[in-house]
């Protein structure tokens, strides 16, 4: 526990510069912006699809750093390709607050996977240096919004899981996910993961509420 505390407070610290110049969004300015994206990820930001992420509820200043992301190349998403080209900061920021400004709909955790998932959100993989998701996350899965991190409650596990399984990818190899800054921290976590453990966390942390 001590050292996923230690983690949390190294990146908060770290969080508060980086995103220091964060802009403001305006939600009603965001609705206008944001009608392409329904396809994916609904009218609302509540995908019906498990492969889309429900966008709805998230945290702002994350939303905000992945769509920037996504747009600078950052952080590749195939179906994302052109989406954001030509949109400012300031329409971002707009789209981000828009969907934060949405009620995420919820999911269920399968009771098969409820008991390793918990483990590993609540208290980590401590033989392979996993730290608690919890401590990032929050034990409520609603993240950290200040220091922009993701809220994963109600998110579709399926989603999550294969964000988890690119970050591992990305520990050693550059087509996986990669934008998770200099401290590596979602690629060294995810590294530590088996296959099962991934989808019993993603599960879990999907449940939440």
């Amino acid at each position: 526990m001590k050292r996923s505390v230690a983690i949390f407070g190294l990146l908060i610290g770290l969080s508060h510069g980086a995103w220091a110049a964060t802009l403001s969004g305006d939600a009603e300015a965001g609705k206008a912006l944001v009608t392409a994206c329904s396809a994916c990820h609904g009218a609302d930001g509540n995908s019906p699809a498990p492969t889309f992420p429900k966008l709805a509820g998230q945290n702002e200043r994350y939303l905000l750093k992945q769509l920037q992301d996504i747009r600078d190349g950052a952080r590749p998403v195939p179906t994302m390709a052109g989406q954001l080209d030509g949109k400012s900061d300031q329409q971002l920021a707009d789209m981000a607050a828009f969907f934060a400004a949405q009620p995420r709909s919820g999911s269920q955790t399968d009771p098969a996977l409820l008991a390793l998932g918990e483990k590993v959100y609540r208290a980590g993989v401590a033989e392979r240096g996993v730290p608690a998701c919890m401590a990032c996350h929050s034990p409520n899965g609603k993240g950290n919004a200040p220091a922009g991190f993701p809220s994963l409650a109600g998110q579709h596990a399926d989603y999550i899981a294969s964000q988890l399984e690119m970050y591992r990818k990305g520990h050693e190899d550059d087509t996986g996910r990669t934008n998770d800054g200099d401290t590596r921290i979602m690629r060294s976590t995810a590294f530590g993961l088996s296959d099962k453990e991934i989808q019993a966390v993603s599960s879990y942390a999907a449940g939440l509420k």
